[in-house]
Formats: structure tokens, sequence, C-alpha cells
């Protein structure tokens, strides 16, 4: 019998066709025994589509099924969008990761904090360090993004080498750490780069982001300008922006004090690493209250809008040791993710309201994306000049842009693919080898489970039309023992002419029932002719189906 010849795979688990959730998968060696590397393990945060959960993990069943074969967990940077799933699910899993020293220390930080929570042990990662993870050789190249060591990985296998660009952007001028290596990565083009698997988040924005150091040159001029209360609010992982504000505080006179445990956490990491020397002490909240206003900045976590986080709970007047006052200006040097957009405009309203200023990077460039447009793109493809581009890590409008860029600047072969595509990156032309269950979990609470396993689902639709439970007793014979008990959660109290729904609710009760002969009057056809009669009899007079449970005792 032949031997199965060799494949070089890539699989995308999450990451593909949304912002978040970045999982993707590397298989090389013949389809029925292929050894396998994943590259970051993300969560992403639930809309309205999923009421009352709290994270989204991309769903691992196939690499569960896989694990033997699994040689590792190769983490690129320690925004939770690549390294957030890692406590809940590499109990599942237990293969080594890896990761850079920043990203071991923000997790084993994360994991203190979650009672329960398992030590995960990770090999430390240097700057440019290369290690073997079963067939593959993996280098990590240093790039620029909005957190400390932030990498590329050049992965190398007998069949190429592939460029996974990870989140990255070319600025010359970073607050923190050291430019993208161009050096490294034109290094690599002459080496030969089969594939480019690349960030998409700016593809379709023209020109290049600005430098970080602007955003640093910005923000100094809003602290010396401010003359009451100054507080920052941005991404608690966005160490160089940190270092910026407490640069520009410390200039204009004014003391640091950071309100939330997200940006503590962080700058405790930091310290540790010593990337944030050189800076004077940030003072705990408790020291907000005692401070002249002209003397103070702010840094808050709740960028995003988070109703639990610092902001919010300050912009409803909920804090115990910062509140703001007419005149004090509140900076979002952030950007809205997708899908924040409304509980942000909820704080900011509530702030404009209150005699607050407002500042976002509408008004000045007080934030930029740690993602590359287009001119930036263009000098990576140059660089590279891989044989395949996969666009990765964006919306459908994000992959597309990118994938029609790429097609401009001559690459051979452009993938379009979706989470659950694996393709075929060699030997013979690039293509789709297969197609796997690429779907969601969700923790809930404590639980970890699918939409309708967990209830989200029940839940959503309780949201929109309420839910009628009705309690019927009947004896052996299907006599009714006593009026039903009828119960209304989230649905209208009266009608249209007034008249307590709950009434018409018992009425539709009983005459199903009744209608029901009592040598019928079996407990499921009950059951069912009560729940039919007052679906339909709520959607005759409000105009929806709410949901309807109908609790049947005979005795």
């Amino acid at each position: 019998m032949a031997r199965s010849r060799e494949e070089l795979v890539f699989l995308p688990l999450g990451g593909v066709g949304e912002i978040g959730m970045n999982l993707g998968l590397y298989g090389y060696g013949p389809a029925h025994h292929r050894t396998w590397i994943a590259v970051d393990f993300g969560i992403a945060f639930p809309g309205e589509e999923a009421p009352g959960a709290d994270v989204i993990f991309p769903d691992i069943s196939y690499l569960e099924e896989e694990r033997i074969n699994l040689a590792g967990i190769l983490i690129t940077h320690a925004h939770e969008d690549h390294y957030g799933a890692l406590i809940d699910l590499w109990p599942r899993l237990r293969v080594p990761v890896f990761a850079t020293a920043f990203t071991a220390g923000l997790l084993n930080a994360k994991r203190a904090s979650e009672p329960g929570a398992e030590t995960i042990p990770v090999t430390i990662v240097a700057p440019g360090g290369r290690f073997k993870a079963g067939p593959f050789e993996v280098e990590y190249i240093n790039v620029t993004h909005s957190i400390p060591e932030a990498n590329a990985l050049a992965i190398r296998t007998p069949l190429g080498l592939v460029l996974h660009s990870g989140d990255w952007k070319l600025d010359d001028t970073p607050v923190i750490g050291l430019p993208t290596d161009e050096k490294r990565l034109r290094e690599i083009g002459e080496e030969g780069v089969l594939a480019l698997v690349c960030d998409s988040t700016n593809a379709y924005r023209d020109g290049r982001s600005p430098s970080e150091r602007e955003v640093a040159l910005e923000i100094e001029d809003v602290v010396a300008m401010a003359r009451g209360r100054v507080a920052f609010t941005t991404f608690s992982s966005n160490v160089g922006r940190i270092r910026s504000i407490a640069l520009a505080a410390a200039k204009a006179g004014r003391e640091v004090v950071v309100v939330g445990r997200a940006i503590r956490r962080m700058l405790d990491v930091a310290g540790e690493l010593g990337i944030l020397a050189g800076l004077p002490p940030f003072l705990e909240e408790e020291a907000y209250q005692h401070l002249p206003r002209n003397k103070v900045v702010a840094l808050l976590t709740g960028s995003q809008g988070e109703s639990r986080a610092a902001l919010a709970r300050i912009a409803g007047n909920d804090h115990r040791h910062v509140a703001f006052d007419k005149g004090d200006l509140v900076v979002f040097s952030s950007r809205a993710i997708p899908g924040n957009e409304v509980p942000i405009n909820r704080i900011i309203n509530s702030l404009v309201a209150r005699g607050v200023r407002v500042m976002t990077d509408r008004d000045r460039l007080v934030h930029v994306s740690g993602h590359p447009r287009r001119e930036e793109m263009r000098h990576l493809y140059g660089w590279l000049r891989p044989e395949i581009a996969v666009p990765v890590h964006g919306e459908a409008m994000h992959l597309e842009a990118h994938a029609e860029l790429a097609e401009e600047l001559g690459v051979k072969s452009v993938l379009r693919i979706e989470n659950g595509t694996m393709v075929r990156l060699a030997p013979d032309a690039p293509g789709v080898a297969d197609e796997v269950e690429a779907g969601r979990l969700y923790r809930d609470g404590r639980l970890i489970g699918a939409l309708d396993e967990l209830g989200i689902a029940e839940r959503r639709r309780l949201s929109f039309a309420g839910h009628v439970s009705v309690s019927v007793v009947i004896d052996a014979k299907g006599e009714l023992l006593a009026d039903p008990q009828v119960g209304l959660v989230g649905v209208p109290a009266i009608d249209a002419a007034n008249r307590p729904l709950s009434e018409s609710v018992l009425n539709a009760a009983l005459g199903a029932i009744e209608s029901i002969p009592r040598r019928r009057r079996h407990a499921e056809i009950v059951r069912e002719a009560v729940r039919r009669a007052v679906r339909a009899e709520v959607a005759g007079i409000w105009g929806k189906k709410p949901n309807c449970t109908v609790f049947l005792t005979v005795v």
C-alpha cells in the first residue's frame, strides 16, 4: 500500500470573519496522521446575541480529538483575543505553551486572580528565539503593536516557510520596545516565503498609521492645557500609552492614580520586567479624593463601556473613591471595538450631561491603532514576496480588502477562507483540503458550553417575548381539580382595553382543557393543547408569541 504524502495545511478555528477569538492551526504530515501546532488561543466578548454570557471561546473539539498530535500552543502576544482562552481551555489539552516573558507574566497574574485556575507551564521564548515543536521550527520576530513583546512567527517546515504576522504595524518611533524588525523580515524574504498569513484589521484604510510617539506628544499637550481633573481610559494592555500618560502627568506636575484592577495587574507585570522603569510611582485609587483637582490624572479601566469597570461606575456615581465634577476632562485614548459603541456612547452621554468634558480620537490624536494600514501592508509584502496570501484577523470587509490588495501586489495565490476551512499550502497548488466544525463555546458564570446547552438561546428568546407559565392539576379521570394558576414574566399586564392579560390566559387555558373529551385528557395532550391555546391568545392580544411552559400534575 502506497504511503500517503506529506502536506502542510492551515486551519483557522477562530479569528477569520470576526475580530477576536484568534486560533489558527498548522498541520504537517499525511492526511491521516498530521502533527499540529496552534498559534494563539484567544477569546471574544459577547453582545446582545448572548445575554448573560461572559466570554466566547472557539470550539476546540477538533483539537481535543487531535490532542495527542498537538506539539504545542504558540502565543504571539498578550492581548485577550490572542491568549485569553488558555486558563479555561488549556486543561482540556495539557500541551506545551510557548510565549515571551511578558505574556507569561500576565498569564500567571490573571490565573492568580481566578480561584481554582490551574497553573499553566510556559516555555519562555526570548526575543528572536528559535525552537522546535514537532516537525516545525519556529522563530519569534519582533513587531510593533500596542502591547510589549508582540511577535510574528516564522514557521519553517520541510515543505516551506510560513510567516504568521500576528498583530503588527510599522512604527519607527514606538514608545516602548523596538520597531518592527525590518532587517530580519527582509532576510526571511530572501530565504523564500511560501505563505503569509496576515492581519487584516486595517486593510481597507489607505496610508500609514501614525506613530505612538505622535500620540505621546498630543497627550502631553492635552494634560498641560487642562485646568481641572484629567482622566484617561485606555486598553489596560497598552503599556506604551500608559507610559506616555504618566510622563505627561509628571511634566505637568500631576500624580497618576490607577483606578481598576486590570490596569494595576498590567503595571505590576510590566514593573517586574523593568518595562516602566524611570516613572514616578502610580498611586492607589484612595489617593484620588485627597489630591487637588489640578494635580491629578486618573487612569481608568472601562474604555469599551464594560458595565463593571471603573469608568462606567464613575459615570453612574457608583464609585467609592472617584467622582468627576463639571469642567473635568475624560479622554478616551482608545477605539471602540465593533459592537461596543452603544455602551460607550451611554457612558459619554452620562458624563456630558453632568458637565464633564469628553475627548476622543475624533477630537485629537489621542489614539492610534496597533494594526497596519495599506501602505504598511505593501511594505511587508514587498519584503517577504510570498507565493500565497491568507488574510486572517478581520471581518468580511477587512478580509476582502486584504485579498484585493494582495492580488494587486501580484501574489500568485490568494486564499479566501472561513473558520473551519482547512487549506493545503503545499505541495502542489494551494486549495481547500477539508472542512471541520468551527463553532463557539460560551462561558456563562462557572460553566462552559454551547448556546443551547447553557440556555443562552432560550434566554435570548425570553428577552424578546417574555414567558407565560400555566399550572394545571387534573385527576386520573381528566377532571380539572382547580382553576389553572397563571404567571406572566416580561409580558404586558393589561391589554389595549385595560383588561388583565392573566384573565385572558386563564380563559384560554380553561377553554383548551374543556375542548378535550375527558377520556382523551392524557397528560401530554392537555399540556400541548394549553400551551398552543395560551400562545395563540397572547399573540392575538399583544402581537407577539411568548415562551410558554405548562406544568401539569395528575393526582
